[in-house]
């Protein structure tokens, strides 16, 4: 029987969703003009979430007893967490792989199975300035795939958590080009890719693209829409990131590139079981924003064929 991208069961048994702090204007483990919590997750609930991303470590409680009662009181599992490091500089890389440890650790402790890495942005997000140049040279990326494979082996021995790397704007994997650099310079077995869709359009990526010939090498993702308009002016305007988020660059779905069906359309066909993970980059904004936007994604995203309710392994 022939199926359509929005049947339900059939055509997303593979994928589960799940959303993180960033739907909820959250990217700092601390800041006045976020919301606590204990708020966020009660939230997260109202809008028919059971799958959350920790985001900003720090954020959540960090004792694993007390993050444990948190979640069980209100029905929740963890679906990964997050940490930031330089691949591309020799001299972070203790500070990397630390940071990694910690949120590896918190990560284990929750019952999670992935890391998502993102890299270090060479603009600062909240001023926008320049702090490192755009591109790399030959000699850092020849280091990059080489310990991101490093930290993913350690991960995975020590807390068994897999590596997923997260292309983001304003880093230096970002283009298509720079994605594929990293996969073909890296080994399968340690990094993988966190495909986040919204942050390969800004770097004027194809989703459809990669999914078909790295299909093997993607582990999880993030779905995102990105507003092609207010990706014209970043490009005309050389705005960072967190200018363009507070031009409202990040769309509720449908809106937006990617089209959301077809990516659930192209991720049924891997042979894995992935975490889907909704974001839209909302900080900063007002507390009432978050949870009508989040309810709605949810609710077009289950017609999408997206499940809230199975638990994917860490195979990859």
């Amino acid at each position: 029987m022939a199926t359509t991208p929005h049947s339900p069961r059939l055509t997303a048994g593979n994928l589960c969703l799940g959303t993180a702090p960033v739907s909820w204007g959250i990217s700092f483990p601390e800041d006045e003009r976020q919301i606590p919590y204990s708020r966020f997750l009660d939230e997260l609930v109202t809008a028919g979430y059971r799958w959350v991303e920790l985001g900003p470590y720090g954020y959540l409680p960090l004792e694993p007893e007390r993050l444990a009662a948190e979640l069980a009181e209100r029905g929740l599992q963890v679906s990964g967490g997050t940490t930031f490091g330089a691949l591309h500089r020799e001299d972070a890389w203790e500070e990397t792989l630390a940071q990694a440890r910690r949120v590896a650790e918190l990560t284990a402790a929750a019952g999670a199975g992935h890391l998502v890495f993102i890299p270090r942005l060479y603009r600062d997000e909240k001023t926008g300035e320049y702090t490192e140049p755009p591109e790399l040279t030959a000699s850092q990326w020849a280091g990059v795939g080489a310990r991101a494979d490093r930290l993913g082996s350690r991960l995975w021995e020590e807390y068994g958590v897999r590596l997923v790397v997260h292309p983001h704007a304003d880093s230096h994997i970002q283009t298509q080009p720079e994605i594929e650099k990293l996969l073909d310079g890296s080994d399968g077995r340690w990094t993988n890719l966190c495909l986040d869709t919204g942050h390969v359009v800004y770097g004027g990526g194809d989703n459809l693209d990669l999914i078909r010939r790295f299909g093997e090498r993607v582990g999880y993702v993030h779905l995102k829409q990105m507003d092609p308009e207010i990706l014209d002016q970043v490009a005309a305007e050389n705005l960072s990131f967190g200018e363009a988020v507070a031009r409202g660059v990040c769309v509720t779905p449908p809106a937006g590139l990617p089209d959301p069906a077809d990516i659930v359309a192209e991720l049924t066909a891997l042979d894995a079981e992935l975490f889907v993970v909704v974001e839209q980059d909302l900080y900063p904004c007002a507390p009432e924003v978050p949870l009508p936007i989040a309810r709605h994604t949810r609710e077009y995203l289950a017609e999408c064929g997206l499940s809230a309710t199975r638990r994917p392994s860490a195979a990859r």
